[in-house]
């Protein structure tokens, strides 16, 4: 073969394997942090930028010497900043954190953290100094022994505030979907109503959801995960679960009867999940891969 011919070739060769690998790359799911107690049971946005995201995380933690919450920072393709921060020592520590929202029409320092057992605290975050404050405790409405909740989100719709939060359920019980209005002045939320739902995959020991968040026109969306243990193996996906909408000032809503697998995942245990939106957002997803420690993904992403 022609020494020019072998160098063309060698060069085409070369072009398709940067490409398949810069493919590769975009599809990767990003390490955040090693080890079980770093893993992302809850994750929110703090900034937008155009080569930066900036998200809240929450770590499910229970020992006195284990971090609650850290921001994590994600710029163009390179792995993720984490900066741990540390829990108000005029607060007590919360046990088992296993969700996290932004709060409507407040600044973008504004979360809520949620806990299993259904207490939530409200926060303010101070990114630049890396601090957090609690400005108020309170729990959820009509708790039911038993209930362990993974999930929570606020939205404006049309302009109420509206809150959605879930009992995950697991194996043949099913998760419960609660909804009602929440009085940001009273810090205060009311029940308007609850439905089971069951995912068809994954199967086996699955939580049917583990994290939930409604977009600004009440499309619903969730996570389900799964896991065998310490060391896995897990599997995750992402439905839209239903619709909230208002009507004659209730919250009404429609429960999707044929769930689509968004994404599926067969390595990972996805308990967290956050909406960005624009040309270069998605749905992020974080995990918490117990001994395999945290990682985030991007659904849809474009230049992160």
């Amino acid at each position: 073969m022609p020494r020019f011919l072998r160098l063309i070739i060698n060069i085409v060769v070369l072009g398709a394997l940067l490409l398949i690998s810069q493919q590769v790359w975009a599809q990767d799911w990003r390490p955040v942090h090693g080890g079980i107690p770093f893993g992302i049971s809850g994750i929110a946005l703090i900034e937008q930028q155009s080569n930066t995201l900036d998200f809240l995380i929450v770590h499910d933690n229970k020992q006195k010497n284990q971090g609650r919450l850290a921001i994590i920072s994600i710029k163009d393709k390179r792995q993720p900043e984490y900066f741990p921060l540390n829990w108000p020592n005029n607060t007590e520590l919360p046990i088992d954190l296993e969700a996290l929202t932004s709060v409507p029409e407040k600044t973008k320092s504004s979360f809520i953290a949620l806990s299993s057992s259904g207490k939530a605290y409200y926060i303010s975050l101070d990114s630049a100094n890396k601090t957090i404050s609690v400005l108020k405790e309170f729990s959820l409405p009509e708790i039911i022994q038993g209930n362990n909740f993974e999930a929570f989100g606020l939205q404006n719709i049309d302009g109420k505030i509206v809150a959605i939060w879930a009992h995950r359920g697991e194996g043949e019980q099913p998760a419960t979907i609660f909804w009602g209005m929440f009085d940001l002045a009273k810090y205060q939320i009311t029940l308007a109503g609850s439905a089971n739902l069951k995912v068809p995959f994954p199967s086996g020991n699955v939580r049917h959801i583990s994290d939930i968040k409604v977009d600004p026109i009440g499309i619903v969306y969730i996570t389900s995960a799964s896991d065998a243990g310490d060391d896995g193996p897990f599997q995750s996906a992402v439905y839209v679960a239903g619709y909230l909408g208002l009507h004659d000032n209730k919250i009404m809503w429609r429960q999707n009867s044929q769930l689509v697998p968004l994404y599926r995942s067969n390595y990972h245990k996805v308990e967290g999940m956050e909406l960005v939106p624009g040309a270069e957002g998605g749905v992020i997803v974080g995990t918490d891969d117990e001994n395999l420690g945290s990682y985030v993904y991007i659904i849809g992403g474009s230049s992160y």
